[in-house]
């Protein structure tokens, strides 16, 4: 039975702003996405009858239409017409619900591991429309490295890669941030011109012309009125020696990036009673060559 192994690497945003609420009911959002070495791993093997079957080592996760694996799988079989069913065992390392992407990861790593097992690819713009479909975040996982996400974060436009860089995460194992929460806690205006242009300015001055911190994110202000913990979190981080620290897209991980691994191994040592995790960046080089599978 041929099958295939593929990585779902988790992700950062080392700068998140929210522009406003869009007349669609979506936020307008600009942020830059990065890859880190913390991930899950999909195995997948044909069958020799039709459908999709997923299982998973995390009983807490449907495993069913409610699952994205299963609907990217399901997708991505229909539009290459493969007529042998799926097979796909999850074995999950991201944690859920904490702002790392895990399941967008997962979804983009099924997109590609179902092209792998049919031997053929989906045309380029059509793979991305159906990452689109099934979450903003999915199609940055096309692609991984370092990239700007603009829209809701679905158009992606890949970034030069940053200098390697070890990244302590850092998971409160009894906090858990739904994204949907979230924008309601956030609470974002109705989007208008010169309320956009001003974040937009202040965007590109953190990410472009070096100007502040490279680590800002709008959802810390609602996430930690409502879990200060997560705010002492951060502190912590940048107490131990964190160049930077940040929630990590909504939440609830926070993550420091260190300048080297001994200082946050060492800085790992204040958060007992939380879940860590010491990794680091992965660049687009090595995300590319990480899912060429095995």
């Amino acid at each position: 039975m041929k099958r295939l192994h593929l990585p779902a690497f988790a992700k950062i945003n080392t700068c998140l702003y929210v522009l406003g609420r869009r007349a669609d009911g979506y936020h307008e959002l600009r942020t830059v996405f990065q890859t880190i070495g913390l991930h899950d791993t999909l195995e997948f093997a044909l069958l020799g009858r039709g459908g999709v079957e997923l299982e998973c080592d995390d009983p807490a996760l449907p495993l069913g239409r409610e699952n994205l694996v299963w609907r990217a799988v399901t997708a991505a079989r229909n539009a290459l017409q493969l007529r042998a069913g799926v097979h796909v065992r999850l074995e999950k390392r991201i944690p859920v619900a904490r702002g790392l992407g895990g399941g967008s990861s997962d979804a983009a790593a099924a997109i590609l591991g179902v092209e792998r097992l049919a031997g053929r690819a989906l045309p380029g713009d059509f793979r991305i429309s159906i990452a689109a479909a099934l979450g903003s975040d999915v199609p940055f996982f096309l692609y991984g490295g370092r990239a700007l996400g603009v829209g809701r974060g679905e158009e992606i436009y890949p970034l030069p890669n940053s200098p390697k860089a070890t990244v302590l995460v850092v998971s409160p194992a009894e906090i858990a941030v739904s994204t949907r929460n979230a924008y309601g806690w956030l609470k974002a205006p109705r989007l208008t011109a010169p309320a956009g242009e001003r974040k937009l300015r202040r965007f590109c001055a953190l990410c472009w012309s070096g100007q502040g911190s490279l680590f800002e994110n709008d959802f810390e202000a609602p996430v930690f009125r409502r879990h200060p913990r997560l705010a002492r979190i951060k502190r912590a981080l940048l107490r131990h020696g964190a160049a930077g620290a940040a929630l990590a897209g909504s939440g609830s991980a926070v993550f420091g990036v260190f300048q080297s691994p001994a200082q946050a191994r060492r800085a790992a040592f204040a958060f007992p009673d939380d879940q860590v995790f010491l990794t680091e960046t992965v660049s687009r080089e090595e995300y590319c060559r990480a899912l060429r599978g095995r």
